[in-house]
């Protein structure tokens, strides 16, 4: 198998000639950048299927954006991953309070995860949420609970947990609230997928400018 020259300023580009090529299924132009963009993100094409987006899911987070949220993710991982000039431009701001030591301390005095603590911190937020989860489904049901009592609900849920205990539940129970969201469905995601999501909606608006 012969090496293909491509210039490094080409190579997201070509990237995304080859996931184009090799899909075997027509994406909706409105959420084609999404599904795209975590393929390139995982090179799996199982995304392609799995991806589930509410009405006008696309549409809706992307005035959130412009209005400038605060993107809240449940791993530093996630955070790392979200593109901070994409950020600046949008005036919007990413925050992730699991290495919070005030939530360290609660979730061991109330015996529940970070991550459920991380949410309630998120819930006294008073500017418009987006959640961002690729690691903990804790944190999605702890988020479900709130919209239930009604004294939280984010604007915006980007759900792509991963794993094995309660991640397809989590996620089913984000689908079911009728909360505006994005959800990889099943046992995969992560937070580099979270991140991917997010990332895409970002440029829907930063790269059009």
């Amino acid at each position: 198998m012969e090496l293909e020259y491509v210039l490094p300023k080409d190579i997201e580009k070509r990237s995304f000639e080859i996931i184009s090529s090799e899909l075997k299924k027509d994406i909706p132009e409105n959420i084609k950048p999404v599904v795209m963009r975590v393929i390139h993100t995982t090179a799996d094409f199982e995304y392609a299927d799995n991806l589930y987006f509410s009405e006008n899911a696309v549409e809706k987070a992307l005035e959130i954006l412009k209005k400038g949220a605060v993107i809240v993710t449940d791993t530093n991982m996630a955070l790392s991953g979200i593109n901070k000039n994409a950020l600046n431009i949008l005036g919007c701001k990413a925050v992730c309070f699991m290495a919070d030591r005030e939530v360290a301390e609660t979730a061991i005095e109330k015996n529940l995860t970070r991550a459920m603590v991380s949410v309630d911190k998120t819930a006294e937020i008073k500017e418009p949420v987006i959640f961002v989860s690729g690691n903990a489904p804790t944190s999605l049901i702890r988020l479900c609970e709130h919209m239930e009592k009604g004294d939280f609900t984010p604007e915006f849920v980007i759900a792509c947990p991963v794993g094995f205990v309660n991640v397809i539940q989590s996620k089913e129970m984000i689908i079911n609230s009728g909360v505006p969201c994005i959800v990889a469905r099943g046992r995969k995601g992560g937070s580099n997928v979270a991140a991917a999501v997010c990332n895409a909606l970002m440029y829907m608006i930063t790269r059009n400018k």
